[in-house]
């Protein structure tokens, strides 16, 4: 059994006067009245529940057929496999790429990738990449013993293409797992601010299980737009406070309660909430004020009865930083090698469709407030910076970059260029240089850093970027103050898992084209 520590109160010290020898204090009315108020703590509210109002919060969908997907993976390995070592004339190539198959799937399956539930691990690249590395060195043990094996190079060619299948058969696991998964019903309870954070940031996302359907404030104020307000918590603590809020949750079929603390809903009221909730059965979430930090960066931990959360810090220095460079530098290399007949066509067609150069090089600030020469292909007449000035009154951004939806300055061929983003491909340059990263916050101009405050120059504390959150969220849709808080979120939690994931996510942002202009 595990220790549990409980932290000093009125009702765990010592209750025998001083000098006692041990007999038990005779039962008063006040010791009776504070018996019958602890039992009345932990009873369970006898509010009603409707036959068509669920007891029990609605548990996380299974993902659907894991035996399908392990099969899945294995004919995306085996399959490849056997043609590699078909077409290099190995011996035995169907046997050698079944064998492989099988021991990918086992390898998966032991390091729980097709657990349904608790147990099971999210299979991003990074893990499907380590998985790929155990079945590099099991195959080559199992080659060692077998007496007929192909040559190493072919093994490890034919190996090869199961790390990219198995990343889509993921891809495809986790959007079959998120489509069939039943949202909460989230019942809100807090004080103005955090309800209104709360409401309005779940209610203007998608992509999450929470959806709201009532909210319960704490004192005065109420959430924006038509959430229901079916009951209203007193600003001091009150003996209703379990039965408003379980209410309020079965009058709308609520299986989850998120509660915003605040001054008004403090340690004690929120402890006494979460004993009614529990013992009736519903679920209890705390908004924390960490919204900002990545989860993989905070570890809660348990001191002198206190819960504590450590916050590991971002990313700076080490073997990510070094990787992240790494991949920079090469990607960068490798694109430009493999784009240069297109980069070549699209230098032509600006050149010859408008009077002026190619490229177009601006000054931007980077890591460190350092300022460097950024390259793009040219979208705009020549003069467009002079006539920036006269256009200053149709600026469409509240902040200081300067945006306008149909810019008069932007060509026919740049409209095309802006609406696909193949205009920042020059930028490229700048990653090989070691200026730009290909995953960071969006580059900056001198005057719009001259206007930044404190929290906005933490946007320079990376390298930026080709693309970033700004590109796959957005771009020009969004408001100032929402690219600031998507730079901040990857200035404090990137990883090189981040930035993979950020890639993929921009080639479809870019086929979609929205906020490009």
């Amino acid at each position: 059994m595990g220790h549990v520590e409980l932290p000093e109160s009125e009702f765990s010290r010592p209750v025998r006067p001083a000098g006692t020898t041990g007999a038990p204090r005779p039962r008063t009315a006040v010791t009776r009245n504070r018996t019958a108020a602890l039992e009345q703590l932990w009873k369970a509210p006898s509010a009603p529940r409707g036959p068509a109002q669920p007891a029990v919060a609605a548990a996380r969908k299974p993902d659907p057929f894991p035996a399908l997907f392990a099969l899945a993976d294995a004919l995306a390995l085996g399959g490849p496999a056997w043609g590699v070592l078909y077409a290099a004339g190995e011996p035995h190539a169907l046997l050698t790429a079944a064998v492989a198959a099988l021991v990918w799937a086992g390898v998966r399956a032991a390091r729980g990738r097709y657990a349904t539930g608790p147990s099971g691990r999210p299979d991003g690249f990074a893990r499907t990449a380590a998985d790929w590395l155990v079945l590099v060195g099991l195959f080559a043990v199992l080659l060692a013993l077998a007496e007929h094996r192909p040559a190493p190079e072919n093994a490890v060619l034919a190996l090869l293409p199961g790390l990219p299948a198995a990343a889509a058969v993921a891809v495809v696991r986790r959007r079959a797992a998120t489509r069939g998964r039943p949202a909460h019903r989230v019942l809100v309870v807090g004080e103005a601010a955090g309800l209104e954070r709360a409401v309005g940031r779940l209610g203007s996302r998608t992509g999450h299980p929470y959806r709201v359907v009532a909210a319960v404030p704490v004192g005065e104020g109420a959430p924006g737009g038509e959430t229901p307000v079916p009951g209203r918590l007193a600003p001091e603590p009150a003996d209703d406070d379990v039965s408003t809020v379980l209410g309020g949750a079965f009058a709308h079929d609520a299986d989850l309660v998120l509660v915003a603390p605040g001054p008004d809903l403090a340690e004690d009221r929120l402890r006494r909430l979460s004993w009614g909730l529990h013992d009736a059965g519903i679920a209890l979430c705390v908004l924390s004020e960490l919204s900002g930090t990545a989860t993989g960066r905070v570890r809660p931990v348990s001191a002198a009865g206190l819960t504590l959360l450590h916050v590991a810090p971002p990313l700076r220095n080490g073997p990510q930083a070094l990787l992240k460079t790494a991949v920079d530098r090469c990607g960068a290399a490798l694109g430009l090698l493999f784009l240069a007949p297109l980069l070549l066509g699209i230098a032509l067609a600006v050149r010859l469709s408008s009077h002026g150069p190619a490229f177009h090089r601006q000054v931007r600030h980077g890591r460190h407030n350092r300022p460097f020469t950024m390259w793009k292909f040219r979208t705009m007449v020549v003069d467009a910076e002079s006539r920036k000035e006269q256009l200053a009154s149709a600026n469409e951004s509240e902040g200081p970059m300067f945006k306008m939806r149909r810019d008069p300055r932007v060509t026919r061929i740049g409209q095309v260029l802006r609406r696909t983003s193949v205009d920042e491909l020059p930028q490229l340059l700048n990653v090989l240089r070691g200026d730009m990263s290909l995953v960071g916050p969006r580059p900056p101009l001198p005057e719009e850093v001259a206007r930044y405050d404190e929290r906005e120059l933490r946007r320079l504390a990376v390298r930026p970027g080709l693309t970033g959150l700004w590109q796959v969220s957005g771009r020009s849709d969004l408001s100032w103050q929402e690219t600031v808080r998507l730079d901040l979120w990857y200035v404090d939690n990137w990883s090189v898992t981040t930035d993979m994931r950020l890639i993929a996510r921009t080639v479809r942002a870019v086929t979609d084209g929205r906020g490009a202009y």
